[in-house]
């Protein structure tokens, strides 16, 4: 559950990390698609519909079995950072104190208004998350994101985007999610959603007992690449067929691999690169939300605003 930071270690190869980290989540992935096509296989009698009926895009092509879609989850698929949806959560039952919910949402807000990763910003964040979930089993961290996914994520989805995926699914495709969020979390919200699975941050567990350690580093950015390219040969997926979604520039690298990429709801660097290349773009926000485009929902959570706002103004008297 350690996937809060998305620094790059820097006494190491990025691009071995990246590498690592990519095959680790694809590994992750494929174990945790499984086991949901299973819990579904059991569940088909007792299947639900859902009353939304977005516009279907003109792709995907049905029956294209080597072609596949990769969603990213905060502010693609769901409005504001998963991550933060969850420390709200294990900040309700208590697993941490305000301070390190504050150091958390600073953490996150200075990378998504600023776009850039600040080493020291990042590197706490990621300690900060380690630190929490160390010494806790996976399966207590499993069974308490399934009620935080019920109190503070549910509501959050993105009909559109929501739609988009479900006609990969109508068309015969899996459809994975694709973040920098633990891959527990990532697990839960596509299984919830019916998707069929997910890559996410691999943090280290042993005897199903967390390390503090992660495989690799954070699924962010040029890892998002790595792991969809190492999910795509071990699934025999032509990339040249494949759909990847995103609203940030940071996931470009990923977008860049498929031959149908989406900008979604995208922030100012994606939406001038996407219109540069003539990219699809849909927008699901409205009004005063749509003009802000860069500054999350995240940093806007009612749980989290306290926090961040002290955590800004602490920063700003040290320096």
């Amino acid at each position: 559950m350690a996937a809060l930071g998305w620094l790059t270690p820097r006494r190491r190869s990025a691009t071995a990390r990246s590498v690592l980290a990519g095959e680790a989540a694809a590994e992750a992935a494929r174990k945790s698609s499984l086991q949901l096509e299973r819990e579904r296989e059991e569940a088909a009698a007792t299947a639900t519909t859902e009353a939304e009926a977005p516009a279907e895009p003109e792709f995907p092509v049905v029956g294209d079995m080597r072609a596949a879609a990769f969603f990213d989850l905060d502010n693609t698929v769901m409005q504001g950072a998963a991550i933060f949806h969850f420390g709200r959560g294990l900040y309700k039952r208590k697993f941490f104190q305000r301070r390190e919910l504050a150091r958390f949402a600073w953490a996150q807000a200075w990378f998504r208004i600023a776009g850039v990763e600040d080493p020291d910003h990042m590197q706490d964040a990621r300690d900060s998350a380690l630190s929490i979930v160390k010494g806790h089993r996976v399966s207590e961290l499993m069974s308490i994101g399934e009620e935080i996914y019920d109190e503070y994520m549910a509501d959050r989805i993105w009909p559109g985007t929501r739609g988009l995926a479900q006609a990969h699914l109508d068309a015969g495709q899996k459809v994975w999610l694709v973040t920098a969020a633990p891959v527990e979390t990532a697990t839960i919200i596509a299984r919830r959603l019916g998707l069929t699975g997910a890559l996410g941050t691999v943090a280290e567990s042993v005897d199903g007992v967390y390390t503090g350690k992660l495989v690799g580093e954070p699924l962010h950015g040029p890892a998002k690449a790595e792991a969809v390219r190492a999910l795509a040969a071990a699934e025999g997926l032509d990339l040249a067929r494949c759909a990847a979604y995103s609203d940030s520039h940071n996931d470009i690298p990923m977008l860049s691999l498929v031959g149908h990429p989406y900008a979604i709801n995208p922030d100012t660097k994606l939406r001038k690169h996407a219109k540069d290349r003539d990219w699809r773009l849909r927008d699901y926000r409205t009004g005063r939300k749509a003009a802000k485009v860069g500054i999350p929902a995240a940093a806007g959570l009612g749980a989290l605003a306290g926090g961040t706002a002290a955590a800004v103004a602490l920063h700003r008297r040290r320096h």
